[in-house]
């Protein structure tokens, strides 16, 4: 069999688009890395579908993972994956007319950001929705199989199978580089800070219970606790009554032990003002943030159910389990630090894009789809 020309897209919005707002980017990349790694593969490129101009402002190195236009590509492409950027109608046509073979890689929580477009009045795709018929597979990865398969399946017309999620600290290591011990976790000494980082942008990570997990940790141990800092919330706390009513119930709210504030670099955050992250995910139990935090060192309390290896796990929305393994990480991490980021780095190497299963596996996902019949 032939080695394969494969190209990943992707939906640029500016020619220096930072890859700490959007995790759809990282994810096309480190799929990159993977399928170069794979045997049955020659080459792996980006492909821009949007018109913004590709010049080396892109945070990400050229010539490791080449970036043209569509146009530029289009005449050497064996397999062509949608993951970050949608080809049209033509574009598609073109394709099947060289014999190529289209992947949906299907890496967003699709079905509660249409639930939310259509109840909320937030717009997403409006008149102008294309749903391609004519996908050769469906690729997802774990996380959001759950909530989305359906959602996928009946509107692509195709059935989706579940891929490896693949991630890397490449990126994590050019920005923590210029850090003390290049971001890594360090023993603070003293009340621990506490840090919730969700997004708080839908349903899926939203920052209530961890909040909550933080106020019974804080009531068990007040003297433990220096500070709760809920980033991505300061819009919540200056605007929203409901919010603010909520919070004021706490009481490490009430004696001024909580901040409320924008939006951080992950990385820089995490080495310069916190010790300990406490999260919650609905319908999300495996993501990038998780990854990152653990990777360095950091006690992540989380009840991520695709990661129960990593970090501090709880189950559910057991905030109370949650508030123990809070104090556990207090009493602790600090005696087994070194220790714990090694372990975290083991377990967590399952998902690098030069493990050895995770290459096998697209190798034989890439063998599948080229022995199907073109649609």
């Amino acid at each position: 069999m032939k080695k394969l020309r494969v190209v990943i897209t992707i939906g640029l919005h500016h020619e220096a688009e930072t890859l700490w707002n959007n995790g759809i980017k990282q994810n096309a990349v480190f799929l990159a890395e993977a399928l170069k790694n794979c045997p049955n593969v020659q080459s792996v490129v980006l492909v821009n579908t949007t018109h913004v101009p590709i010049t080396d402002k892109l945070p990400w190195d050229l010539n490791r993972w080449p970036t043209v236009t569509f146009s530029a590509a289009k005449d050497n492409i064996d397999v062509l994956i949608e993951l970050g950027g949608q080809i049209d109608p033509g574009a598609t046509e073109y394709l099947k007319q060289r014999g190529a073979r289209l992947v949906s890689y299907c890496c967003g929580f699709e079905y509660v950001h249409t639930m939310e477009s259509i109840l909320f009045n937030k717009p997403s795709f409006g008149d102008n929705l294309f749903v391609n018929q004519r996908y050769d597979d469906i690729w997802m990865i774990p996380q959001v199989a759950n909530i989305s398969q359906p959602y996928f399946e009946v509107l692509r017309r195709q059935t989706a199978r579940v891929v490896p999620f693949i991630w890397s600290p490449v990126f994590l290591n050019a920005r923590t580089a210029h850090l003390p011990d290049s971001g890594q976790y360090r023993p603070y000494g003293g009340p621990r800070r506490l840090s919730v980082m969700e997004p708080n942008i839908n349903v899926v990570k939203f920052c209530l219970y961890p909040a909550m997990i933080a106020e019974l940790a804080y009531r068990e141990r007040p003297d433990a606790i220096e500070l709760l800092q809920v980033t991505n919330a300061q819009h919540l706390a200056i605007n929203c009554r409901e919010f603010i009513s909520l919070m004021n119930q706490l009481d490490i709210v009430r004696q001024h032990k909580a901040v409320f504030l924008g939006r951080f670099d992950t990385p820089t955050f995490l080495a310069e003002k916190t010790d300990i992250v406490v999260s919650h995910q609905w319908e999300n139990p495996l993501n990038y943030f998780y990854l990152e935090v653990c990777w360095q060192g950091y006690p992540l309390v989380h009840n991520a159910t695709l990661c129960t290896d990593l970090g501090y796990y709880y189950q559910a929305n057991n905030v109370s389990e949650g508030a123990r393994r809070v104090i556990e990480a207090i009493d602790g991490h600090d005696q087994q630090a070194a220790q714990y980021r090694e372990e975290q780095r083991k377990a967590i190497s399952r998902f690098l894009p030069d493990d050895p299963k995770l290459v096998a596996d697209y190798s034989q996902l890439l063998n599948a789809l080229m022995d199907k019949a073109l649609r």
